[in-house]
């Protein structure tokens, strides 16, 4: 029998018996193989320990069952409320459920699972929470595709370091100032938009690069942007071996940033950055013009993303945790 199965008759009639010699929650919740809270709820409800009455518990309970009972995220505007607004930012119903209970330690009412968020979107989806139903399956996709792009785009690289080279302290990602990187594609491969994620904290700087992606024009956009980082933020960069990044000794000489090279075809060595892309694609759909973008829209993408509690970082955002870094280093 689980633990968490419903109460029956004869262990009702076992509680109300050991009640009236004076037994504990805990004591009797032993001897049914129980957990102590469930009996103790089970005493609560049902009068207390002197009215307790296992005849009438259990007339209560298939009453209970009877009766039709009020959806969580219906009864409880605030806790509906706080799930629209994290399903308007884009995050999962995971994401949002763990980033209440760390918001609200104390506050059950604003717990919710995962799962009962993805029941009312698919079972109860109607009004409000019907419109957020695409945005809470964020990617949408139903099966694996492969993002590489094609061979044709990519070329020898001149110097290149390959990523065999990197310091191993960026392989367990204590340390922070090692960045991924890549662009994703628009329609007709004629636009693009160039990706960064900072390795530790899932920090995400998104770069416009305007007309085509021509190798000096994306390493001063991408010079430019990552010089508003801090020194100790900027220790490398791995990217693939796309053509884009054929002028990397100028990136690295005007910021003091190596680069480092992924093997060809293997888009897990930017593991980070490859997860990231795949989200962007919500904001980005493939076979659209991503140059209509301007650089305040994907700043303001990224902050979304940024906003974002994840998982890897025990549900803390990758914003709150990039914060936390800054200060500490800003500190005597």
């Amino acid at each position: 029998m689980s633990r968490h199965e419903p109460l029956r008759f004869e262990e009702r009639e076992i509680i109300s018996r050991e009640l009236c010699r004076d037994r504990s929650a805990r004591f009797i919740a032993k001897v049914l193989g129980r957990h102590h809270s469930t009996i103790a709820r089970e005493i609560d409800r049902n009068g207390g320990a002197k009215e307790y009455r296992a005849v009438d518990a259990q007339r209560r309970a298939e009453d209970n069952l009877r009766r039709p009972k009020e959806r969580k995220l219906v009864s409880s505007t605030r806790l509906h409320d706080a799930v629209n607004d994290g399903l308007q930012e884009k995050w999962s119903p995971k994401q949002i459920s763990e980033r209440l209970r760390e918001d609200h330690p104390d506050d059950a009412e604003m717990h919710v699972s995962h799962e009962t968020i993805y029941e009312c979107l698919y079972l109860q989806a109607r009004g409000e929470l019907r419109t957020q139903l695409k945005i809470a399956l964020r990617q949408g996709r139903t099966r694996r595709v492969n993002r590489s792009r094609a061979t044709s785009t990519r070329g020898k690289i001149l110097d290149m370091v390959n990523i065999s080279e990197r310091p191993k302290e960026a392989d367990d990602r204590a340390v922070p100032g090692f960045w991924e990187g890549d662009l994703i594609i628009g329609k007709g491969n004629k636009s693009q938009i160039a990706t960064l994620v900072e390795r530790t904290t899932r920090f995400v700087m998104l770069v416009r690069i305007p007309y085509d992606r021509n190798a000096e024009r994306v390493a001063f956009l991408l010079a430019k942007k990552m010089e508003t980082l801090p020194e100790f933020m900027r220790k490398n960069l791995t990217w693939d071996q796309g053509k884009e990044m054929a002028r990397h000794a100028e990136f690295t000489i005007r910021t003091g940033i190596p680069i480092y090279f992924c093997d060809p075809h293997s888009p897990w060595q930017r593991g980070s950055n490859e997860n990231t892309n795949g989200l962007l694609r919500q904001y980005f759909p493939k076979g659209t013009d991503l140059s209509l973008h301007t650089q305040e829209e994907l700043d303001k993408v990224a902050a979304q993303l940024n906003g974002r509690p994840r998982k890897t970082l025990n549900w803390r955002k990758p914003i709150e945790v990039f914060n936390d870094l800054l200060a500490s280093h800003m500190s005597p």
